[in-house]
């Protein structure tokens, strides 16, 4: 689908504008419906350590699903999607936020400004995946490129990465930020502190350790592939600043990552990312309506569970070709440039 020039900005306002209004009662069931399985289910991986680890660890996947649907929560409160209270979205928002590892407020404002510059070329760095083009990547220092390769390699993006970004990252301010994105480290700092605090003390640090890794890998490794295949496909857009626009980078910067319905219900709909960026004020379960309701957002190509395996090998953008390449592509491209 291409887009008309210029865009027509009322008429994307108009048609979304009916999905933007969260409903209590909807929230409310969400909000239990996550939040009740999650610790029912961390009880029991408590319990089954008594029986056997290795039923601990099959009850982990389900867990962590659970705590993927309460960071999609958290999300959508950052957005102001989920209540129409502010009061109330701020509340939930730290609460989930405590409980994913995650400051509310921080994260609001750096996941705020990666949806103001997502698709930019001129504005990478905000709350996204590393991405150079060809033609940086190859006159880059060394030491770069090698960071980068390290970077994106699977191992790193979807293990050890998340793990840093949760257990260490978010846990630390800098005098950079305002006072407000500060404060909410701190308080999500202590607010970790009394609940691990609570649990340690209650079962001990190698129980906790038993049951809270397995959770926190697997939910990290999901959330971020989620997030990787959402903004790393081979058609995605990229503009120089120029030339960007919101509309269109919504659309074709952000996939539509059709999954299987259980699939779809634990990641909170995410999967209709190209509606989220279009609309981040959505709540995430009036998404996929929003989707089937409108021929134009239906007609975007999908993305599926087997195909989005492709987007492991997509490393770089290639401005001239103007889609997503793999390492091996540059050799390709030495040769077109000799």
């Amino acid at each position: 689908m291409v887009l008309a020039e210029p865009v027509d900005v009322k008429a994307w306002q108009r048609l979304t504008m009916k999905y933007q209004k969260p409903e209590l009662l909807r929230s409310a069931w969400q909000l239990l419906n996550s939040l009740v399985p999650y610790v029912l289910l961390w009880f029991l991986m408590y319990r089954s350590l008594a029986v056997s680890y290795w039923l601990t660890l099959a009850l982990a996947p389900f867990t962590a699903g659970f705590m993927i649907r309460i960071f999609i929560i958290f999300h959508d409160c950052g957005h102001g999607a989920f209540f129409k209270s502010k009061w109330l979205s701020d509340t939930v928002g730290y609460i989930t936020g405590v409980m994913t590892f995650t400051p509310y407020y921080r994260w609001r404002y750096d996941h705020a400004k990666h949806h103001a510059t997502s698709g930019d070329l001129d504005r990478r760095g905000f709350g996204e995946i590393w991405t150079l083009t060809v033609e940086e990547y190859l006159t880059a220092s060394r030491l770069t490129r090698l960071g980068y390769r390290a970077y994106r390699h699977p191992l790193v993006m979807f293990v050890a990465g998340p793990m840093y970004l949760f257990a260490v990252a978010q846990r630390i301010s800098y005098r950079s930020e305002r006072k407000r994105e500060r404060a909410s480290v701190w308080w999500t700092n202590l607010g970790v502190v009394v609940l691990v605090g609570s649990l340690v003390t209650a079962m001990g640090l190698k129980s906790y350790l038993m049951i809270q890794l397995p959770i926190s890998l697997i939910a990290g490794a999901v959330g971020v592939w989620l997030f990787y295949v959402q903004h790393q496909f081979e058609s995605v857009y990229w503009e120089r600043h120029d030339r960007w626009e919101y509309y269109p980078a919504a659309l074709h910067g952000s996939s539509y990552y059709k999954l299987p319905r259980i699939l779809q219900w634990f990641s909170g709909n995410i999967g209709y990312h190209h509606i989220h960026h279009l609309c981040p004020r959505i709540p995430n379960y009036f998404l996929q309506r929003c989707h089937e309701e409108n021929p134009t957002l239906a007609s975007i190509p999908a993305i599926t569970l087997l195909t989005s395996l492709r987007s492991l090998g997509f490393r770089l953008w290639d401005e001239e070709r103007r889609q997503m390449v793999g390492f091996g592509y540059l050799k390709v491209y030495k040769r077109a440039q000799a």
